[in-house]
């Protein structure tokens, strides 16, 4: 039911006080405007602590700065009169004793009335004594068409128009801003260069990271990996690749239900984090970051806000992607035993939204320890897929070199050996690679050189992976792994590649 069908049944049934809770002020009142015009023509009063009622010349100023007399207006209106009194910014006096005391008075009074107060407020905040008076309704942010339409209407007065293409990524990155949001990074984008391009959604991708700034749950991450950057992993490249439209209204309109999300589980420094970061960026979407630590407060029933407030966020900055790096550390405890209930209540609130969810968040989550995650995590429903993430191949070692050789010298790929330096770094993940790479770095810079592969080579006879110091527990996931458990983000298998090594030597 949308809010207008809600807000419109909620006036006939006589429900007495509405509570709203948007920043987007204007445009609430706007459309309840209009919803008052569709019912008979209500009257709407609107006050606000400065000016008091406005809009009336009978009853202009009247409650200016007296919270309790603005109440008061509600009765002394003839009880046939219908009307709808909206109450700017009503929630910061709902603690005081008298004016509780009036709404519920009110209250009795109303549900023989046609007359409805509206609170209007830019955060939820109610008393437990008034929770049975007030009835919460959710305002939502413009949707797709809505923002289309604000679109087509600055380009309508420019004499311009947009690929559709173009359009569609526009439109999908406005997603999750409030109206004059919208309308003030159009206006930027604009200002910047006289019209509306396709590279505007980085514009609107930095109104929505000012959006992230003003809560400390989030993180907004700058994501500008590719999916190149990405070393091996194929079948899990090709299953994002495939999923790169999943988010377009052409996706809806053939019937696609919005992806859900990713657990990416395996070895440390294998690139799940790394993938996070590369999917955000190939489907031009915000990539938020959760630091579960975050939820978890010290006040009774905050961890459980927090939690919610995380949720709300993210649905209004949709379409997204949310990225919790090791989330097996964060719910290991969710049994509940020594902290009240608080670590599995929040679990619960998380996974409930995650199987339920119908906004486009789209989930990753990274996982070294999946003897820490809870089975309910992993039941189907929470993630489209789970990927198992290995250490990587003698071919997929050469690919993670070429990446990185090619970043730091890609004029001078051609003088390393990369079949050498795959064959001669068994076990090394990528974040290992990488580290002996700058380790050789270092060591040729100290002689006023270039480093060469025999640097490489000499930086990584002095590491010893974690695949030798953990061998017990990445010996444990690729058991888990192998029996099927999860799909394989690799079309090679590490571990033949031992075997292989025994045989034969590099070409």
């Amino acid at each position: 039911m949308s809010f207008r069908e809600e807000f419109a049944l909620l006036l006939r049934a006589r429900y007495p006080v509405i509570y709203i809770p948007s920043r987007e002020e204007e445009r609430v009142e706007a459309t309840i405007a209009e919803i008052a015009q569709e019912s008979g023509n209500r009257a709407v009063y609107t006050w606000d602590f400065v000016d008091g009622y406005q809009g009336n010349p009978t009853d202009a100023g009247f409650g200016r700065r007296n919270p309790l007399q603005a109440l008061e207006l509600v009765e002394k209106l003839p009880a046939t009169a219908p009307g709808i009194f909206i109450l700017r910014d009503f929630h910061r006096f709902l603690e005081d004793v008298a004016v509780g005391r009036k709404l519920r008075n009110l209250t009795r009074l109303l549900q023989s009335q046609p007359k409805n107060v509206v609170i209007l407020s830019p955060q939820l905040n109610i008393p437990d004594d008034l929770s049975e008076v007030l009835t919460v309704l959710e305002f939502p942010l413009p949707n797709g068409a809505e923002i289309r339409a604000e679109v087509e209407r600055l380009l309508g007065s420019m004499g311009r128009t947009l690929e559709a293409r173009a359009m569609d990524d526009l439109v999908r990155s406005c997603q999750g801003l409030s109206q004059g949001r919208v309308r003030r990074v159009l206006g930027r984008a604009i200002a910047l260069h006289g019209e509306l391009r396709p590279e505007d959604v980085d514009l609107i991708l930095e109104e929505k990271r000012q959006t992230i700034r003003q809560t400390q749950i989030l993180d907004f991450y700058p994501a500008t990996e590719e999916i190149s950057d990405i070393g091996g992993l194929d079948n899990l490249k090709d299953w994002l690749l495939r999923r790169g439209n999943a988010f377009s209204d052409r996706a809806r309109s053939y019937g696609l239900p919005h992806p859900r999300g990713l657990l990416l589980v395996g070895i440390q420094g294998t690139g799940k984090s790394l993938t996070a970061k590369a999917i955000a960026h190939h489907w031009h979407l915000p990539l938020l970051r959760l630091d579960v630590g975050r939820l978890f407060a010290g006040l009774v029933g905050e961890s459980e806000s927090r939690t919610r407030q995380m949720i709300q966020l993210s649905e209004a900055l949709a379409p997204c992607v949310l990225w919790i790096d090791e989330i097996d550390k964060a719910f290991a405890g969710s049994d509940g035993r020594g902290d009240s209930g608080t670590t599995s209540r929040v679990f619960g609130t998380f996974i409930t939204w995650m199987a339920e969810k119908k906004s486009p968040v789209f989930v990753v989550a990274t996982a070294n320890n999946i003897g820490a995650l809870p089975p309910e995590m992993l039941r189907k429903g929470r993630f489209d897929e789970i990927f198992f993430v290995g250490l990587p191949s003698t071919e997929e070692r050469r690919e993670i070199f070429r990446v990185h050789l090619n970043r730091l010298r890609p004029h001078n790929v051609r003088a390393y050996d990369l079949e050498r330096l795959a064959y001669e770094t068994p076990d090394f993940s990528g974040a290992e690679i990488e580290q002996t790479i700058i380790e050789a770095m270092h060591l040729g810079f100290s002689q006023n050189r270039d480093f060469t592969t025999d640097d490489v080579l000499e930086s990584a006879s002095q590491v010893v992976p974690l695949a030798r110091t953990a061998q017990e527990q990445i010996q444990l996931l690729q058991d888990w792994a192998a029996a099927g458990k999860a799909r394989l983000a690799s079309r090679y298998n590490a571990l033949s590649d031992r075997l292989q090594r025994r045989f034969t030597g590099p070409d």
